[in-house]
């Protein structure tokens, strides 16, 4: 059995960054997203995973991995993948919807060889605002002072942790 760790994104050096299309993650069942695409545009946005009235449990996370072949296929090849690294959920719900969409993403990008890094919370709101605990409002303002509009905490996160990957070289610089 191979018990190799994930495959960590190679740092975006500035002669390989601006041909890379990168994704970023809130993983939940309102997921926010951001892409950096090869010519450097970046797009953002939500996508729901909130399972239909009659759908069985696996549902929510095959229509994930279908949105990420999605993704691929139209704005890809995706290089490198960085999710929000969740540590502490508020309820238990909330958790195994985080960890179901966690591990479909990671087995995605295995089964594909796209690299991928997990980034802790604190990392991201501090990049953000200045603060690790920074409230909701406040990831919302900072996106905007940056000139997104986030229609929401979960977009503003994407978008906050897309920017730390490319302006630290997915935490290198």
């Amino acid at each position: 059995m191979d018990r190799s760790p994930h495959i960590a994104p190679a740092p975006l050096t500035a002669a390989g960054a601006l041909d890379r299309c990168i994704l970023a993650l809130d993983l939940g069942t309102s997921t926010g997203w951001a892409l950096r695409s090869a010519e450097g545009l970046i797009t953002s946005g939500t996508a729901s995973f909130r399972p239909g009235r009659y759908d069985g449990g696996g549902m929510r996370y095959l229509r994930f991995t279908n949105w990420l072949t999605e993704i691929d296929r139209l704005s890809g090849p995706v290089a490198a993948i960085w999710f929000e690294e969740v540590r502490r959920h508020a309820g238990t719900d909330a958790a195994h919807v985080y960890g179901g969409l966690m591990a479909t993403l990671t087995a995605w990008a295995e089964l594909r060889g796209v690299p991928y890094a997990g980034v802790p919370v604190g990392t991201i709101k501090r990049h953000a605002t200045g603060k690790g605990n920074a409230p909701k409002e406040a990831m919302i303002a900072a996106a905007r002072a940056r000139g997104f509009s986030p229609a929401d905490d979960n977009e503003a996160d994407a978008i906050a942790l897309l920017l730390w990957a490319i302006e630290t070289n997915g935490g290198v610089a």
